[in-house]
């Protein structure tokens, strides 16, 4: 078959989105491609499509089993039976099956830890690799020097597994980023798509408060009235169970929470949910939305201040998949920076941690290490990751250190920016156009707050009433033209 009759067959589309043609032609002259679309233009076909006329296996190395688990069942309604995520919801002896019968499947997922299980490495290297694939790619730069450290060697396998022909996709980078990503995974004389942030049906506003009571109270009357579904973004696993309740308790009854502390099963079960339309609310942590294939979310509430603007744009993009008016609603209270000031500073480890880890290099008990220093499973592996890159023994805890503290001030500006961003009078989409280092783009009448846009059209009334009068004008001018 040919491009365009898998396109129609297998996906059922009848035309390509910006991008994602020439993403696929590269990639099957054999290119190494990193392409940056917006969210919602369908990147995932980027990959699958060219499954279909290469033959082999497809690779896909994603951040999150969620997105995983939904990229699988997507596949599983197109037909595809020949996919598989190795991941923690297999239970040893399935996995063992799964790595047998490898060279069965047409797409292969994974998480980079599990990418660097050495067995997974060896049965890789066995079989067929048509396209090794990086999703959501500028994760490498965002987690992959912090708390996630295997991110920095999926180059080193990728070379070490046949260096077969790569494919890196993201939504928000910026150029730095872009070459991050590109050293890191070893590009090969690449093709590069690059495509704006921009998704001009989203009206991007920010509301101010003094105090959270207020932030609160508007965040109920807004959820009562914005057309649904909707998501509510907080930095805070805990407040997400309790907004849960609170929308409840006032009327607002289809809401779930959802956070990496409930277990898998479970936030499948509400991600499938959301999906199908039995849910119309979810508050959530940013470990929701990623890849979420739902095309009709009307509005993206940010209850805290995100901690970057790739952040943000990556969340508020979850919006509006349809192409249809949706709004992306930040609520700001005096002193919101402080709570992720607080996170990054949870997420690195002390100096003192870092000198005393060198001493504890030898032992082997990561629970003993974690109880001994009083340090996060995620402080763990930046520790583990940065002293192992040492070969010299001499003063590496000062190293580290200072890898620490450069990580912490790259965090801090990027913290910073978002603040200006929010406290600025000029436009923001003109504003997060320029931090991405784009040129202008024309301005959509539901710009922004700032270009005064009408946060109640995106009211279910307003809506209603606009439906309304639109069906009354054209069933009157349909009288018009039939009584003559």
């Amino acid at each position: 078959m040919t491009k365009a009759e898998i396109l129609k067959k297998v996906f059922g589309y009848e035309s390509f989105n910006k991008g994602q043609e020439e993403t696929i032609d590269a990639i099957l002259q054999g290119h190494d491609v990193l392409a940056m679309l917006p969210t919602g233009t369908g990147k995932s076909l980027c990959y699958q499509l060219p499954a279909y006329l290469l033959g082999g296996t497809v690779v896909i190395v994603s951040p999150l089993i969620s997105l995983m688990q939904d990229q699988v069942e997507q596949l599983h309604i197109l037909g595809e039976r020949r996919v598989v995520a190795i991941n923690s919801f297999l239970n040893r002896r399935m996995r063992g099956k799964t790595l047998r019968q490898l060279d069965h499947y047409r797409f292969i997922y994974l998480s980079p830890e599990m990418l660097g299980m050495q067995n997974i490495v060896d049965r890789l290297k066995q079989i067929k690799i048509s396209l090794f694939v990086v999703d959501e790619a500028h994760c490498i730069s965002q987690w992959g020097y912090d708390f996630r450290p295997d991110y920095l060697n999926i180059g080193k396998i990728r070379m070490s597994i046949g260096n077969p022909p790569l494919l890196a996709l993201t939504a928000t980078a910026q150029p730095e980023v872009r070459e991050d990503i590109k050293q890191l995974l070893q590009f090969q004389y690449p093709k590069e798509f690059v495509y704006s942030i921009d998704r001009p049906n989203i009206s991007m506003v920010v509301e101010k408060y003094e105090h959270f009571e207020e932030k609160k109270k508007r965040l109920l009357e807004l959820v009562r009235n914005f057309q649904k579904p909707g998501i509510i973004y907080f930095s805070s696993k805990r407040l997400t169970e309790e907004f849960v309740d609170f929308l409840r308790l006032n009327g607002v009854e289809n809401a779930a929470a959802y956070h990496g502390g409930i277990d898998q099963e479970q936030r499948i079960l509400i991600q499938q949910q959301f999906l199908c339309g039995q849910l119309d609310v979810i508050c959530a942590t940013s470990a929701f939305g990623m890849g979420i294939n739902k095309k009709n979310i009307r509005f993206v509430i940010h209850y805290h201040m995100p901690g970057q603007m790739e952040s943000y744009i990556q969340e508020i993009g979850r919006a509006g998949r349809d192409g249809q008016e949706s709004i992306a609603l930040l609520l700001y209270a005096a002193g919101d920076e402080t709570l992720p000031m607080r996170l990054i500073e949870q997420e690195l480890p002390e100096d003192w941690q870092i000198n005393n880890y060198d001493s504890l290099t030898n032992v082997n008990d990561s629970a003993k290490i974690m109880t001994e220093l009083n340090i996060t499973e995620t402080q763990l592996r930046f520790l583990e990751y940065y002293f192992s890159a040492f070969c010299d023994h001499h003063d590496r805890a000062g190293k580290v250190i200072e890898i620490k503290n450069a990580r912490k001030q790259l965090k801090l500006s990027k913290l910073w920016a978002m603040s200006n961003w929010i406290h600025s009078e000029e436009c923001r989409r003109k504003q997060a156009l320029t931090y991405f280092q784009e040129t202008d783009q024309v301005s959509p009448d539901i710009c922004c707050d700032i270009c005064q846009v009408d946060r109640t059209y995106y009211f279910s009334s307003q809506k209603e009433k606009h439906r309304k009068n639109n069906q009354s004008w054209e069933w009157r001018l349909q009288k018009i033209l039939l009584e003559k």
